[in-house]
């Protein structure tokens, strides 16, 4: 199966259309007329990562997060990028990115059916009712500090904070994967009682626990790791030719 013939069936099932207008998602790195064996799925492209790939013997990467999200004035081995596309393209490896075009035709509804949140609605539309994040009615009514440990069970997260009143009964919450401090206001608009995403700073946690907006940061990378084992699996199911291998459920960072 040729490299085109993969970026063409993944873009079909999550259109560039529905991707926000500042992302640079897509087809990065290498020859579109490629014949791809191998395909090798991450959250992101690390070292560690491209050393996996080439260990597998991938000559395809796709990631959530893009690689290049500005231009790049070179590449060279004098930069954190410019190596890792050197290794890519040493290797042989092609490489592209699905980042906001599958939030909003995906991941927004597969964290939300993992919350088992109904009634839902987009958080912050893009187009066709389709859009980055979700409102809608928890399973049932729950406090801010038993929401939370709903969320850190769900998605298998070691640790999630949260800002405001643990004791605060709510029915009603906004969800966005990744980092959404920028959609604050959509969730107010929505009526969400609380909010949860990641990313979240010291002053809009506790500004918004004062504004009635409690927020539960699970962390950038801890919604956002269903994505590996969304994607693995659409692609081992449309691609039966190739081989298909992931990365493994990593979070960045420990506490101590």
């Amino acid at each position: 199966m040729k490299c085109k013939e993969i970026i063409e069936l993944i873009e079909k099932e999550f259109p560039m259309e529905y991707a926000e207008s500042w992302d640079n998602t897509g087809f990065q790195i290498g020859n579109r007329e490629k014949d791809i064996q191998h395909i090798f799925v991450a959250m992101d492209v690390t070292d560690e990562n491209i050393e996996e790939a080439i260990r597998r013997g991938a000559d395809m990467i796709i990631t959530h997060h893009p690689m290049i999200f500005s231009p790049l004035s070179s590449i060279t081995s004098d930069t954190l990028n410019g190596r890792r596309v050197l290794k890519m393209i040493e290797n042989g490896i092609c490489y592209m990115s699905t980042h906001t075009n599958y939030d909003s035709c995906r991941m927004a509804d597969l964290a939300a059916a993992r919350l088992e949140m109904t009634e839902c609605v987009a958080l912050e539309e893009i187009k066709d009712g389709i859009g980055i994040g979700k409102v809608g009615k928890l399973p049932k009514v729950m406090t801010v500090r038993e929401c939370a440990i709903f969320v850190k069970e769900r998605f298998a997260i070691p640790t999630v904070r949260f800002f405001g009143d643990g004791d605060k009964e709510i029915t009603t919450a906004g969800i966005c994967p990744g980092a959404g401090k920028s959609l604050v206001k959509d969730c107010h608009a929505k009526g969400a009682e609380i909010y949860i995403t990641g990313d979240i700073d010291h002053h809009t946690g506790i500004d918004q626990a004062d504004d009635a907006l409690p927020i539960i940061d699970a962390g950038h990378y801890g919604v956002e790791h269903i994505y590996i084992e969304d994607m693995y699996q659409f692609l081992v199911t449309n691609c039966p030719n190739i081989k298909v291998s992931k990365a493994e459920i990593k979070h960045p960072f420990e506490v101590v």
